[in-house]
């Protein structure tokens, strides 16, 4: 009985981390967003995770919602410091995710601060 039960749970396991590695190392799309950044704050009870938006029209109504992950603390900095401006988002879209990673499915790996195209010269 001890036996099956070692195997059972094993196997949950084995399913598990296979789950876990299939949605870290498999992305489901990457690419860019722009718009203007207007939100970024870091929520959450039980994990702490960073988050954010971006309004993609002149009226805000395309919001493009994104976390950002562990350990990237040169992106936080980043879209702290360019809160309220124009910004390009390089992001890594997953499957799915897990709560300590974020709250959407699109991380973020890297941001710059562009020119507005609304207010070009």
């Amino acid at each position: 009985m001890k036996k099956i039960l070692f195997y059972i749970l094993g196997g949950i396991l084995v399913i598990w981390l296979f789950s876990y590695a299939f949605i870290y190392f498999v992305p489901y799309s990457e690419g860019t967003r722009s718009g203007e950044l207007i939100k970024f704050s870091r929520k959450g009870v039980i994990s702490k995770t960073w988050e954010g938006e971006i309004s993609q029209g002149i009226s805000g109504a395309q919001i493009f919602q994104f976390s950002v992950m562990k350990g990237n603390e040169e992106v936080v900095k980043k879209l702290k410091e360019y809160e309220g401006g124009y910004v390009r988002l390089t992001y890594v879209e997953r499957f799915s995710t897990f709560f300590f990673w974020g709250d959407t499915k699109y991380f973020i790996k890297d941001v710059e601060k562009i020119q507005s195209p609304h207010f070009s010269k």
